[in-house]
């Protein structure tokens, strides 16, 4: 890197080592933050590397998740020689770091980009409580985001060059993307839209190339797919019906952002019409591009991207159920939409007269900087609240200074060989004690109810604080079976059934 290139990415660069710095604060107190999805992704790397198989810890073929980010847990176990969890924190820094220097590279080439709007940038993206929320766990999210990135960098090459390599790689990342998170279909489908309006591309080479881009793209992910099928049967594992209708979904989307956007939550009520407003703008901002300007622009892109994936989570949420639509689900979007309600300032102010550039140049970098502001109060809060007691999940001191996870480390071989053992969190026993156990069945499927009060004999761990409503619950069992308890504490209990009732 030539000196006058360093010149004009240190600042880039500062940001970064913030990040990293950032997450190792958060994380300094307790390690990584992990839940039940940390420990399946975990799981599944640790099998990959003692076993040479993909199995999460109810010995079960991981198929809910894609496979990707599990993969990429067992090359940081043989590269580092350390368990994912201890290696999370310096893992996460780095990804985060990697994030933002990306994320600077971008911006810094969007059309006639000023260094004040990087400079009013860089702090925002930093300092997001949605990002950092994202990076201080164990999440596959820490690298999909990461991929958005460099498949903004990689569609954009394309776009100019138009040559196989360039598609091949472009298809490639996208590609990437779907095994990492299912999610990453609205990648597969931003590229095959921008290529389909590429109007520099004639007729027929635009279809020979849709042609490679949708073989190469959807490549990983119908091979993870049909894995899926020969393995569990089920292509992206056990799926219910969504219970929550489109409108309210939409709902929940605009509640995110009046959280991301700072907003009291006085405005909630308004939510659904914010969601609206903010996809039509979307909508209007890329039409007005094909039409008047250029789709190749990494302005353009970004805010495709940003309009097909809110669309797909919102679309999605109202088909299939899963969790609530939530900070977590739309991190991926936080980066693109920033940048979309932002560098519209950069034309405004370069198409007004040199006396309104001193009014709303003022006014633009206010707003970034009241925003930013906003974010570190956040952060701050959030800070204070976990210096004491760790990131929410697994590592806290919740489990960590818990009566029964200490009676669980220390006492595995309770349980009785060839007896199957049940609980409401089968994660938090593997977790504990590295013991295998089953989930209670979900209410939803009825068959599998039935199917549990079949089995004569068996273990029941039950964790009160994780009394998952959509399981069947202790009381459910004990009004249809007999249990006996083994040992009794605050905050869990272990039960046996032995074929009474």
């Amino acid at each position: 890197m030539t000196l006058s290139r360093f010149l004009r990415t240190y600042d880039t660069l500062i940001a970064s080592a913030v990040g990293f710095y950032l997450i190792y604060l958060y994380t300094f107190y307790s390690g990584i933050g992990v839940s039940p999805d940390s420990i399946m992704y975990t799981s599944a790397a640790r099998s990959l590397h003692a076993h040479g198989s993909l199995i999460t810890f109810n010995n079960t073929y991981i198929t809910d998740f894609p496979v990707f980010y599990p993969f990429f847990l067992w090359l940081v176990v043989i590269i580092t020689g350390s368990d994912p969890i201890a290696a999370g924190p310096v893992l996460n820094g780095l990804l985060f770091a990697i994030l933002i220097f990306l994320s600077g590279w971008i911006i810094q080439r969007f059309r006639s980009a000023p260094w004040l709007y990087k400079w009013l940038m860089l702090p925002a993206i930093v300092l997001s409580p949605a990002l950092l929320g994202i990076y201080t766990y164990l999440w596959s999210e820490t690298l999909f985001i990461l991929i958005f990135l460099f498949f903004i960098i990689a569609c954009r090459q394309y776009l100019v060059e138009h040559t196989l390599s360039t598609l091949v790689v472009f298809a490639g990342v996208a590609a990437l993307s779907s095994i990492t998170r299912y999610a990453g279909i609205t990648l597969i489908g931003t590229g095959g839209l921008l290529i389909l309006l590429d109007r520099y591309l004639v007729l027929k080479k635009k279809i020979v190339h849709l042609l490679i881009y949708g073989v190469v793209a959807s490549s990983m992910l119908a091979l993870n797919l049909l894995r899926n099928a020969m393995t569990t049967s089920k292509l992206t594992g056990p799926r219910e019906a969504s219970v929550t209708p489109f409108m309210e979904n939409l709902h929940y989307f605009g509640t995110v952002m009046c959280d991301w956007a700072g907003f009291s939550t006085k405005l909630y009520p308004f939510a659904t019409v914010i969601a609206v407003m903010l996809f039509i703008c979307l909508t209007a901002v890329v039409a007005f591009n094909y039409f008047h300007r250029s789709i190749r622009t990494y302005e353009n892109l970004v805010s495709t991207f940003a309009l097909i994936y809110g669309l797909f989570i919102v679309v999605s949420s109202s088909i299939s159920r899963y969790e609530r639509i939530n900070t977590r689900l739309l991190a991926p979007i936080f980066i693109p939409l920033l940048l979309s309600c932002t560098y519209w300032a950069i034309g405004t102010v370069k198409a007004v007269g040199l006396r309104w550039k001193w009014v709303l140049i003022p006014a633009f970098v206010l707003l970034m900087l009241g925003f930013s502001y906003q974010e570190l109060s956040a952060d701050m809060q959030r800070y204070d609240d976990e210096n004491d007691y760790g990131v929410p999940g697994y590592t806290d001191d919740s489990w960590n200074k818990s009566p029964f996870a200490a009676y669980l480390k220390t006492n595995p071989r309770i349980f009785k060989p060839g007896i199957p053992i049940y609980s409401d969190a089968n994660e938090a026993l593997y977790f504990l004690s590295g013991t295998y156990a089953k989930l209670l069945p979900h209410r939803y499927f009825k068959a599998d109810i039935q199917k549990f009060y079949t089995v004569k004999h068996y273990y029941l761990v039950w964790f009160p604080a994780m009394d998952n409503p959509e399981l069947i619950s202790l009381k459910d069992i004990i009004r249809v079976k007999k249990l006996t308890l083994l040992k009794q504490f605050p905050d869990g209990a272990i039960y046996e059934y032995n074929g009474e009732r």
